[in-house]
């Protein structure tokens, strides 16, 4: 009989033993856990940050030809209310040998309005082109005078060393004069 008793107190001992390492690392992970989250917290982006991930712009009072820039994200971004002979233009060009291929109607989504990032594909500068008096460069849209980038009137690269098109962010008309950055 002493043998069962062996067995039991084995068998008690065992099961205080095996709660006992749960226990142990359960508390472990909720310490970890909670010492871990300040620092993932930290990750997160900073309030004024996200106070600037979308911007309204109000459109209703530029006029036919004019363009108007408005920061988002810490980057501008252009708003240009196109004449009929500027997207006739990005039309035409729309057969060009382009080495960034879009057409006008992939970068437009309410004519005759083009919205995009001002910032050059190349080195990150701010193309000329969204004031009146500035050079358009060689196809009357923007031109980067830091290394000669030129884009049309859509806003795609058509000379110089600029890789890709001026991106196009996510946006969407929320009326007919206030489109939502973001």
């Amino acid at each position: 009989m002493a043998n069962d008793n062996t067995k039991t107190k084995e068998t008690k001992d065992q099961t205080k033993r095996d709660f006992l390492y749960l226990s142990a690392g359960a508390i472990g992970a909720v310490g970890a856990a909670s010492f871990m989250w300040p620092f993932i917290d930290s990750m997160n982006p900073a309030a004024d940050t996200l106070a600037l991930a979308s911007v309204e712009v109000n459109i209703g009072s530029v006029k036919e030809g004019q363009a108007v820039t408005v920061m988002w994200r810490g980057k501008p971004v252009f708003v240009r209310h196109r004449t009929a002979a500027e997207i006739a233009k990005a039309k035409e060009d729309d057969s060009a040998s382009l080495r960034d291929p879009q057409t006008d109607a992939e970068r437009v989504k309410k004519e005759p309005w083009l919205v995009m990032v001002g910032i050059c594909t190349h080195l990150g500068c701010v193309p000329l082109g969204q004031k009146s008096g500035e050079s358009k460069g060689d196809y009357g849209g923007w031109f980067c005078p830091c290394h000669g980038s030129h884009y049309d009137t859509a806003g795609r690269i058509r000379k110089g060393p600029a890789p890709k098109n001026l991106a196009v962010p996510e946006y969407e008309f929320l009326s007919d004069t206030v489109i939502k950055i973001g």
